[in-house]
């Protein structure tokens, strides 16, 4: 039985992981740059509202996922992917040679269209960093493969906004220092590409259609069209939902009801990408090698039961005034914000056990011929549902005026409602499948 230290050190699995290890930590050290440049006013043509900047940076990368999945998908399954992997990879340091150009003139505008071309590097990067994995690795190492490719992007994402903070704070307005941090990675990202292995092609007779309405439409479409995929798809997408719904609220939970700083922010979500890691790894030791749906009933479990404990949590802390506390002062102030940061730290376990093996059946159910076109179909479902999560929690807390609390708990019970639905629908499609199979 492999173990996941002997497939992170393989030479067919090592290359494929650093490459997308560090294009997540690029775009995060990137956006989170960014996002600070903006509201700490650092750049010279900067115009309009920091909360309409802020959520704009938010749309623009995320955008990209609406409009070339589907074109992503297809291109994924007509060509050598490392070859594909690599010519992203030179794309991505062009990209950041034109943000180093925006930074250097202050162009605020010319920052945004970067990190558009950004959201669309990371678009056509998803289909094929996905559907390579069963390429590259055996049937029995599938699930070890997307632990590691869960736990590292979960921490890439926090070292990338954890590093992006601190570059731009220490060089103290010199933005220099921020170009070349995301111009180094970029590059260390295309060497690491350089050692992909050339892999088979999976069909030669696609058409590329670059009407993305219509390729978009038939790429929905055909993934409806299997039954088994088609509801793994939703599961992952609801997970985003879920993630979008907490994460997008974190800065607002800690400055209003932990009367924390900024920096409790990053150390909220540190808990919480660091459980994500090591719920991923448990997985695979908990849960074995074999692709099923066992852990995931534990980790709808845990979505719903931890988002509980945090809204309960909330309602125990104590009434502060005055300054802002820090992360030294936060250990040092009681239980009430233990149990906080320990339920955010849940949640990320849980969020591991529920989604790598969705993301494990997606490449193993999907037909080799199809399968970047099934991780493109993915990735819409994922920006729509994200959308739909923005949409939500405005509705709940701008619209009905709703405490936060509430709105973790009602977000608690429809994972709970959904949870059941997927599972039910899930065991229905495979045992149907198999039976079909066995015939």
């Amino acid at each position: 039985m492999p173990k996941n230290e002997q497939i992170l050190t393989s030479r067919r699995f090592l290359p494929m992981f650093l490459t997308q290890f560090f294009g997540a930590l690029n775009d995060n050290v990137f956006k989170q740059s960014l996002l600070l440049v903006i509201t700490y006013g650092w750049l010279h043509h900067q115009a309009g509202e920091i909360s309409t900047l802020n959520n704009m940076v938010a749309l623009l990368f995320i955008l990209p996922y609406f409009i070339f999945s589907a074109t992503a998908g297809q291109i994924a399954d007509k060509y050598e992917r490392s070859g594909l992997v690599r010519k992203i990879k030179i794309l991505e340091i062009i990209i950041m040679v034109i943000a180093t150009i925006g930074f250097f003139i202050g162009n605020l505008w010319l920052l945004l269209f970067a990190l558009f071309l950004m959201g669309t590097h990371s678009t056509f990067f998803g289909p094929i960093k996905y559907a390579i994995l069963p390429d590259i690795l055996k049937p029995e190492e599938l699930v070890s493969g997307n632990a590691l490719f869960q736990s590292g992007t979960s921490m890439a994402i926090i070292i990338g906004m954890i590093l992006g903070g601190l570059v731009i704070s220490y060089a103290a307005g010199d933005l220099t220092w921020i170009s070349l941090t995301v111009l180094i990675i970029a590059g260390l990202g295309y060497l690491c590409s350089r050692f992909i292995l050339k892999q088979p092609v999976p069909t030669h007779k696609i058409e590329i259609d670059w009407n993305f309405f219509r390729t978009s439409f038939q790429t929905l479409k055909y993934a409806k069209s299997l039954p088994v995929v088609y509801w793994v798809l939703l599961g992952n997408s609801w997970y985003w939902f879920y993630g979008a719904t907490y994460l997008t609220q974190i800065p607002l939970l800690t400055k209003d009801n932990l009367h924390a700083s900024e920096n409790v922010v990053s150390l909220l979500l540190t808990f919480f990408s660091v459980g994500i890691a090591v719920g991923s790894l448990l997985c695979r030791k908990i849960g074995g090698s074999q692709v099923s749906l066992k852990m995931v009933p534990y980790g709808a479990i845990g979505l719903t039961l931890f988002a509980l404990y945090l809204a309960g949590s909330l309602a125990f802390l104590p009434e502060r005034s005055g300054e802002l506390i820090g992360i030294y002062e936060m250990f040092n102030s009681g239980p009430a914000y233990y149990h906080v940061m320990l339920s955010m730290a849940l949640l990320g376990i849980s969020g591991g056990f529920y989604i790598v093996p969705l993301y494990t059946m997606m490449q193993a159910y999907a037909p080799p011929s199809h399968r970047a076109r099934v991780v493109a179909a993915n990735n819409i479902y994922n920006a729509i549902f994200m959308v739909a999560s923005s949409i939500f929690s405005i509705i709940i807390l701008s619209l009905f005026k709703i405490d936060l609390k509430i709105l973790f708990c009602i977000t608690a019970v429809l994972s709970a409602v959904f949870s059941v639905v997927l599972l039910r629908q899930l065991s229905f499609k495979l045992a149907t499948t198999d039976q079909i199979v066995e015939e």
